[in-house]
C-alpha cells in the first residue's frame, strides 16, 4: 500500500450516553481508493462525521498528510483539501446549480473549474439556473459530486452515492469517481453495495455495529462471495 494520506487510529464516538464507534482504524494512502462497506447503522457515516470534524470523536486520532486534526471543526478540515459528498445531498435548495457550485469554489488551485465540471457532466450545465431543490434524485447527486470538485480536494469522503439512483445514473456516478482516482486524488468510499464498490477500490473494510470486522484487497473480497454474505448478508453478493 502506497503512503498513509488518510490515518484513522482508535476512534471512539458517542451520540450522548450511546457507543457507537468503538476502536475504529482505517487508512487511504495518495491516489487509493478505499471502500468503507457495511449494512445500515454500521457505523459508517458516524466514521466520516468524526474524521471531518461534524461528530467530535472522544477518543483516537485523525491525522491528514501526517498532521493530527483530531477534533478539528469540520471547515478547518475542508480547508486542508477534504471534500465531502454526504449521504442525503444536503445542498442549498432555494440556490440554482450555479450558485451551488460558486459558493463551493475555495480559491484552491486544480484542474476542476464550474467551466470544466459543466463540461464533463453537460446535463448540469443545462440545469445551471435550475433551484437545486427541483432537481431529480440523480442530478442532485451529480450537482453533490461537482459541488466537492470545484474546491479541488486532494481527498474525498463520499457517501452512499448509489443510494435510490436508476443504474445509469450509478454508472456515470462510478465513472466520475474513478477519473477522480485517476487523477490522484485520494478517496474514502461508503457504500451498501458491495460489489460495486468493490470493483473501483484498491482496499476494502467492513464494517459491524461500530467496528471494523474485515479489512484487505478489494478484487480478493469481489471474488470470494461467500466471504462477502458472511460479512455483510447482502443480497447483491448471492447475485
Amino acid at each position: 500500500m502506497s503512503e498513509s494520506f488518510l490515518a484513522v487510529d482508535n476512534l471512539n464516538t458517542f451520540y450522548g450516553k450511546s457507543h457507537i464507534l468503538h476502536d475504529v482504524s482505517l487508512t487511504v494512502g495518495k491516489g487509493e481508493l478505499v471502500a468503507l462497506l457495511g449494512l445500515n447503522g454500521a457505523g459508517k457515516t458516524t466514521t466520516m462525521r468524526s474524521i471531518l470534524g461534524l461528530t467530535r470523536p472522544r477518543a483516537g486520532t485523525v491525522k491528514f498528510s501526517g498532521r493530527d486534526i483530531s477534533g478539528w471543526p469540520s471547515y478547518r478540515v475542508s480547508r486542508l483539501g477534504v471534500g465531502y459528498v454526504p449521504e442525503g445531498r444536503r445542498m442549498f435548495k432555494e440556490l440554482t446549480v450555479l450558485e451551488n457550485l460558486q459558493i463551493a469554489e475555495t480559491g484552491r488551485k486544480g484542474a476542476w473549474t464550474i467551466d470544466r465540471v459543466f463540461q464533463r457532466l453537460p446535463k448540469l450545465q443545462e440545469l445551471r439556473a435550475r433551484k437545486s431543490g427541483r432537481l431529480s434524485g440523480g442530478e442532485q447527486e451529480m450537482l453533490a459530486i461537482a459541488r466537492a470538485l470545484v474546491a479541488n480536494p486532494t481527498m474525498m469522503l463520499v457517501d452512499e452515492p448509489s443510494q435510490g439512483l436508476a443504474p445509469l445514473i450509478v454508472e456515470e456516478v462510478y465513472k466520475i469517481l474513478e477519473e477522480m482516482k485517476a487523477a490522484g486524488t485520494s478517496i474514502l468510499l461508503v457504500e451498501q453495495n458491495a460489489l460495486l464498490a468493490l470493483k473501483v477500490a484498491d482496499r476494502a473494510y467492513v464494517m459491524d455495529e461500530g467496528r471494523i470486522v474485515y479489512s484487505g484487497v478489494a478484487s480478493e473480497l469481489e471474488r470470494d462471495r461467500a466471504m462477502i454474505r458472511t460479512l455483510m448478508g447482502l443480497q447483491e453478493a448471492a447475485s
